[in-house]
């Protein structure tokens, strides 16, 4: 896979086929760009499809310093990648921890946003004890990943397929990117404008109250449940799935003509 060099650290990525408007899916945590082989063809089959890999995810470096693992580094990372790609406006995509750098981008990069395409995602905390406890547990699985190594993610679905280069490197992540500082997210959504698609799995109960709110909160979002799926209903489902991202690449597309 090609990389793109960044002061942090090298970053893995791929495209897969032509068209617009273009789609980059960011993976979620402890997952890679792997994730999404069994969507590719159907997204690619009309579009431009970017994927990476997260600092400290599958071939993307994995520095020793931990300031390059923040949110702030990670949207630097997409920011850079649409740049080097020459891509002006794309729909954003993203699974889980992917899902929320795909809204914190939406709301810093409006103008390079065409949509959204929200899996197993959730928009944040606004209460500041849910927030510590979410990071407690961020932080919990950053020791276990010292502990045990790859073991430690799970054998969850969306984890299948994909390689990493450093567990050192997925336990920064764990400490500096899966975790969060405030409600900024959760706050903006009301003024993110453009197309959403909501995926969840009709398994992953944990995240039905965040699809809800989100669906209620972003001013153009549709919620889609999948049946027979987890936390990565990409890769459950993959053809109910793909069905439904090309449904809404198309209506994406529409009204990008239209503009």
């Amino acid at each position: 896979m090609p990389v793109l060099a960044r002061p942090g650290g090298s970053i893995s990525y791929q495209v897969t086929g032509s068209g617009y408007p273009p789609l980059l899916l960011t993976h979620g945590f402890g997952a890679t760009a792997a994730m999404f082989r069994p969507n590719l063809t159907a997204a690619a089959a009309g579009h431009q499809v970017v994927t990476w890999d997260i600092r400290g995810h599958g071939g993307s470096e994995s520095p020793a310093d931990s300031g390059s693992y923040s949110a702030a580094a990670a949207l630097g990372d997409m920011t850079a990648l649409l740049t080097r790609l020459g891509i002006d406006r794309a729909v954003l995509g993203g699974h889980s921890l992917g899902g929320y750098l795909s809204l914190d981008f939406a709301l810093g990069h409006p103008g390079q946003v065409a949509g959204l395409v929200l899996i197993g995602t959730g928009p944040g905390f606004r209460n500041d004890a849910a927030r510590d406890d979410w990071n407690r547990r961020a932080h919990k699985t950053a020791a276990r990943l010292e502990e045990r190594g790859l073991a430690a993610l799970g054998d969850r679905s969306e984890l299948h397929g994909g390689q990493h280069r450093d567990i050192a490197g997925l336990a920064r992540a764990a400490r500096h990117t899966l975790t969060q500082r405030d409600s900024h997210v959760l706050d903006g959504l009301p003024s993110i404008g453009v197309p959403a698609l909501v995926v969840v799995g009709a398994d992953d109960a944990a995240f039905h109250a965040a699809a809800d709110y989100m669906t209620a909160k972003l001013p153009r979002a549709r919620k889609v449940v999948i049946p027979g799926a987890g936390h990565a209903p990409n890769v459950d489902q993959p053809a109910r799935f793909n069905a439904e991202l090309r449904a809404f690449l198309d209506e994406v597309a529409a009204a990008e003509a239209a503009r």
